[in-house]
């Protein structure tokens, strides 16, 4: 299967601050890649070289077979770009902002009309379509947006972070519209910080950290690569969290993690039942009381938590970064 999106080495300075430290990526046609990491990861960097909005300092990158540095207008017309922020004309209506994507890639004004009205059935915005985009809720406008990289029919599609800052129905709304691109058959780069956004869309994971990948398999890879199941206790004393934290070190795989309430342990274990029934019977023994506990398997966000060490959510943007910047 030929890879539609493929970047090998890509380096991008801003002055003192390296947004991206020779990434690789690689996607092959009709497959989701998702690229996960935080704020000042190099996710966005790479986004704007793939769609030809920034050229890399080292590196190649090609979509759709075509070299982006060569020939970026190529690139441009097979290509469907979503970025961070909802590009829409708030004074325009839907139809109307979609009509003049369709125009400005050079449709005819007939066949524009027709796919703008298409497109607003398709993202569920036929009833909206009239009225001034600045009416539009959050995920209205997300919806326009996407519906917008869409409007000339592009074999790859490339999504910035496409539901930061939606709702829950908002965002699962979003993943079944990508969904039902993903079925008919485009290709699709999706950056993200949501990890179970990761976890539900795509085929194969890349973890970024420092401008480099530092991981890359399916969610069920890389979710092995961390260990197995989780034992997870909440004690009902926090005063035996250090006892519990011992018996739980003499099983685990790794460090056991103490939450910040004191109470609540999670450790890696690779034993299943049999090893949960033991833990607990140690605990009895000791005369710990556990108020809740539970096996489960690891999440991205364990994996996240093991590769660079902080959860996502708890990422911060450097002052300094670049791709903060919009495009």
């Amino acid at each position: 299967m030929a890879d539609m999106i493929r970047a090998t080495g890509l380096v991008k300075k801003y002055k003192e601050v390296v947004a991206l430290a020779g990434l690789d990526l690689a996607v092959p046609e009709g497959k989701v890649l998702a690229v996960l990491g935080p704020n000042g990861a190099g996710k966005t960097t790479a986004v704007r070289i793939l769609a030809t909005l920034l050229t890399a300092d080292e590196g190649t990158a090609e979509v759709a077979g075509i070299d982006v540095a060569k020939n970026p207008n190529g690139v441009r017309a097979r290509i469907g770009l979503s970025g961070q922020y909802a590009a829409v004309d708030e004074y325009l209506t839907g139809f109307e902002n979609l009509q003049m994507v369709g125009r400005l890639y050079g449709i005819p004004k007939a066949a524009a009309s027709k796919r703008a009205r298409e497109l607003l059935e398709r993202f569920d915005l036929d009833d909206a379509g009239d009225r001034p985009a600045k009416t539009y809720s959050g995920g209205m406008r997300r919806r326009l947006d996407l519906a917008g990289a869409l409007v000339a029919a592009p074999p790859v599609l490339i999504l910035d972070e496409p539901t930061t800052g939606l709702d829950v129905r908002s965002r699962q709304q979003m993943w079944t519209v990508i969904r039902d691109l993903v079925a008919s058959g485009s290709t699709l780069l999706l950056t993200t910080q949501y990890l179970e956004e990761a976890d539900v869309l795509a085929d194969d994971i890349v973890v970024i950290d420092h401008g480099r990948a530092i991981a890359r398999g399916t969610a069920d890879e890389l979710k092995a690569q961390t260990g197995g199941e989780r034992i997870e206790l909440v004690l009902t004393d926090r005063a035996q969290r250090d006892v519990a934290a011992a018996l739980l070190a003499a099983v685990a795989i790794g460090e056991v993690q103490l939450a910040d309430n004191g109470r609540a342990l999670t450790a890696a274990v690779d034993g299943g039942v049999p090893q949960l029934r033991s833990v607990l019977a140690e605990l009895e023994s000791r005369h710990i009381d556990v108020l809740d506990v539970g096996l489960r398997r690891p999440t991205l966000d364990d994996v996240f938590l093991s590769l660079t060490g902080r959860a996502a959510e708890a990422a911060v943007e450097p002052a300094n970064q670049a791709e903060e910047v919009p495009a």
